[in-house]
């Protein structure tokens, strides 16, 4: 099976500094097949035989050993990848009217939940907001799309507060992720 590993919280802020190519090594180690990382924060693809619980038992055991700190780890396959970007959920209009707040920002996000976000979360997360951002669930995740940056995104920090062991990826590490996978 091919899987993708999000670590959260590695590699920010200079903080809970994690070297890919040890990250690769300790996940070798533990068997996984065709190891490779994306950027410096925590992404992973490789292939494996082990189910999606013990796979999660043995990352984040080998990691704390490793590593000496706990961080996070969501995993999906390359077919939960797939149907994550194929039911993006914003039209092509709502996309160019963020990009259009600001084109040089990332406007699209992806927030990884442990499980599938519950309507009163969501609808939590949007109470007493008027802003332009939205959100939108999905089956073990939110989209969220911001007009300016998600640093700057009222909405971003309640969803951040509500689903705060989530880890979040934009649409182009999204993607990128993808297509690594397809072509392991």
């Amino acid at each position: 099976m091919k899987v993708v590993a999000l670590f959260r919280g590695i590699n920010v802020g200079g903080k809970n500094i994690v070297k890919m190519a040890d990250l690769i090594r300790v996940l070798t180690a533990l068997g996984l097949q065709n190891v490779k990382t994306y950027i410096q924060s925590g992404n992973v693809v490789f292939e494996t035989t082990l189910d999606e619980e013990t796979l999660l038992k043995k990352i984040e055991a080998a990691f704390v050993e490793s590593f000496g700190f706990e961080s996070n780890v969501l995993v999906r396959s390359a077919d939960e990848l797939q149907v994550l970007i194929e039911q993006l959920p914003f039209t092509d209009t709502e996309l160019s009217e963020a990009v259009a707040a600001d084109p040089q920002v990332e406007h699209l996000y992806v927030y990884f939940l442990e499980e599938a976000p519950s309507q009163i979360q969501t609808d939590e997360i949007r109470k007493a907001y008027t802003g332009p951002d939205q959100l939108r669930a999905g089956k073990k995740e939110i989209y969220f799309l911001c007009h300016p940056s998600i640093r700057n995104s009222k909405l971003a920090v309640r969803a951040s507060k509500e689903f705060d062991s989530a880890t979040v990826r934009n649409w182009k590490t999204v993607k990128k992720l993808y297509d690594m996978l397809t072509n392991l």
